[in-house]
């Protein structure tokens, strides 16, 4: 892995699970983590209530579009994470692929997203323990 990994969301909308993980691991790592988010079929929004759910958090996503999953994308990150829903990726060397069983926002209110949110929340913060642990201050 590079000084700063990159890691890659992917659900075959864009819509719901990878953009609150692409948010949340934002929002928790900052600029230590490269975030990308991609779909194989991408829908034509995100999904609003996953921006709902989001916006309770406190973080927008209601600006993110869904965008279509490339070889590129998959090629610049090192860890390639699927949200539970039967997409793959392209498989190549070195990369590192992990399967999130999430259930589907699609179609449902808040109150069935929040969980899925808190759920993405506390799997984005064991990935971030794992590939960018807050360094302790140098002292003189």
């Amino acid at each position: 892995m590079a000084d700063k990994p990159s890691v890659l969301f992917v659900c075959v909308h864009n819509a719901g699970r990878s953009q609150m993980a692409a948010a949340w691991l934002t929002h928790l790592a900052g600029d230590r983590v490269e975030v990308r988010s991609a779909g194989s079929n991408p829908g034509d929004r995100v999904n609003p209530a996953a921006v709902e759910a989001m916006a309770e958090a406190g973080i927008d996503i209601s600006a993110e579009t869904p965008k279509i999953l490339t070889a590129d994308a998959v090629r610049a990150s090192d860890v390639c994470i699927t949200m539970g829903c039967g997409d793959t990726c392209p498989v190549f060397p070195g990369k590192r692929y992990l399967d999130w069983k999430l259930d589907d926002p699609a179609g449902q209110g808040v109150e069935a997203v929040r969980p899925i949110r808190d759920e993405i929340r506390t799997l984005v913060e064991d990935l971030i323990a794992e590939i960018a642990p807050v360094q302790p201050e140098a002292t003189a």
